[in-house]
């Protein structure tokens, strides 16, 4: 009995060990989809825009705002949020979308930046997107927190709404592809400050462009990096 208990203990000894269990991984996001359009549809709202903007955080240049009405039965494939696409893509979309739906676009240049602030400019960028639709939207689905005041329609903040609401999802490439074009078209008139590489983010050859040559006309003098640049030449001076 004790022969058998060895034999028996050395062979699970001998036996290889369990292979470890795979580690979970989350469930890939299924990407935007357009519940929140059709469930305000299915309740009697006869028209949805969804609304993003580009371009809050560079240290220069518009901040920029998409608004799109969707056609249901004309939806462009790979519609989601600009961030997770690259540039080919959105142009592809942004042409799709232009063919397929309505579309507004607004905009607030720095110097309404630093007159308002950023988050007020942004509101104003919005509003003017809608107004810019040529239809008149029953509903606007907003990207973040806030409903701006003063919209033509009701409105709905969807936090995070470029990655789960088609409309918007539309609305940000709109908004990212223009917005692209346009600081591309700043940096062809003043290429001092290599605007068409960085859209006008605070990356480090922007800075180094900015402490090389000063403040642009095209700078937020309002954000704390150009206005520490402003200051410290004064006291230069």
């Amino acid at each position: 009995m004790r022969e058998s208990r060895r034999t028996m203990a050395r062979r699970s000894s001998d036996s290889p060990p369990l292979p470890p269990r795979p580690a979970r991984r989350a469930a890939p996001h299924p990407g935007p989809d357009f519940a929140r359009e059709a469930a305000l549809l299915q309740n009697g709202v006869h028209c949805v825009a969804g609304v993003d903007e580009a371009g809050r955080g560079p240290l220069a240049g518009p901040v920029v705002a998409g608004a799109v009405i969707l056609r249901v039965e004309h939806i462009p494939e790979g519609l989601d949020d600009s961030k997770k696409l690259g540039a080919r893509e959105r142009e592809r979309l942004f042409d799709a979308i232009l063919d397929m739906a309505e579309v507004g676009l607004g905009s607030a240049s720095a110097a309404e930046i630093d007159r308002l602030n950023i988050r007020q400019a942004t509101f104003l960028a919005m509003r003017r997107a809608l107004f810019a639709l040529p239809s008149r939207p029953d509903h606007a689905l907003i990207d973040g927190r806030d409903v701006p005041p003063g919209l033509p329609c009701a409105g709905s903040a969807v936090i995070g709404g470029d990655a789960l609401c088609l409309s918007i999802a539309a609305a940000s490439i709109v908004a990212k592809v223009m917005r692209d074009r346009l600081m591309t078209t700043l940096c062809a008139s003043d290429p001092r400050y290599g605007f068409s590489r960085h859209m006008g983010y605070p990356t480090v050859a922007h800075r180094a462009a900015l402490a090389e040559h000063g403040v642009g006309p095209h700078h937020r003098r309002s954000f704390g990096p150009v206005r520490a640049l402003m200051l410290a030449g004064e006291s230069d001076g």
